[in-house]
């Protein structure tokens, strides 16, 4: 996809990865719409971007339900959407408050998953369209202390397949984005319960995993997106890991040639 001219959603775009998604999305010549729920970060950044802002709190779902028309209202259509909006807790689930995990599963998952529902439609009626989901490498390993928040990015991840599935053959083209640490507000919140931060340590150790530039990471979505690349896999030295998990999906995608990916449809 040609990004000069197309106008890209960001959600949680007020800082961190969603900051720098949408500095080099604008770079690339896209207009962008951002969402997040701190109105005055931004409506500052959208001015330096000459994009637009939009904010909404992701884990309210009635907020959530008419927000790509909302954006749509108040700006242009989308033509990517890019999930990138998640929240972190790292201690024991069962440390855990009924609030914590409602939140953490609507804003991680269940409101990703209802923005790739309303865009879908919308990106079919224009010609096409993409969507990125912004996930973890916490989806294929699981580490002590994020038992609420690595299931939340193996659905993201194995929803995003799913929505491949279902789009084979239509314009619209979809990305999963599976990334290790990277220097944010979340990395140092798991950081502050030590099993995560232990588990993190050893895994640096062996030299698997190891901090990654926010600013590398919408560089690597920038190109994914131009050219339609259905993962990035950050820090690539993991990348053993959710291959090894992808391997199933291809399997079953190989086992389906020839199947139809839609409904017969009338008029």
């Amino acid at each position: 996809m040609q990004l000069r001219g197309k106008r890209v959603l960001v959600t949680g775009a007020s800082r961190g990865i969603g900051e720098a998604l949408a500095t080099r999305f604008a770079e690339a010549g896209a207009t962008v719409a951002l969402v997040a729920r701190s109105a005055d970060a931004i409506e500052k950044l959208a001015a330096d971007l000459g994009g637009t802002a939009h904010p909404a709190d992701l884990a309210d779902h009635a907020q959530v339900s008419t927000l790509l028309r909302r954006v749509e209202e108040e700006a242009e259509p989308i033509d990517v959407l890019v999930n990138n909006a998640g929240i972190g807790i790292a201690k024991s689930i069962a440390d855990c408050t009924p609030e914590d995990v409602e939140q953490i599963f609507r804003v991680n998952l269940l409101s990703p998953v209802e923005l790739c529902r309303q865009a879908i439609p919308l990106m079919l009626r224009r010609g096409g369209g993409h969507i990125v989901n912004i996930s973890s490498l916490a989806g294929v390993g699981a580490f002590p202390g994020l038992c609420a928040y690595a299931s939340t990015k193996a659905g993201l991840t194995h929803f995003t397949a799913g929505l491949r599935a279902d789009l084979k053959g239509l314009p619209i083209g979809t990305t999963v984005v599976e990334l290790g640490p990277i220097p944010t507000d979340m990395l140092d919140e798991a950081g502050s319960y030590s099993p995560t931060d232990d588990s993190f340590k050893r895994f640096r150790r062996l030299q698997l995993l190891t901090d990654v530039p926010r600013e590398t990471v919408a560089d690597e979505v920038i190109k994914a997106v131009e050219k339609d690349c259905r993962h990035v896999r950050i820090p690539k030295r993991a990348q053993m890991f959710p291959m090894l998990t992808e391997a199933p999906r291809r399997l079953t995608e190989m086992f389906l040639v020839g199947v139809k990916h839609q409904a017969a449809t009338t008029d």
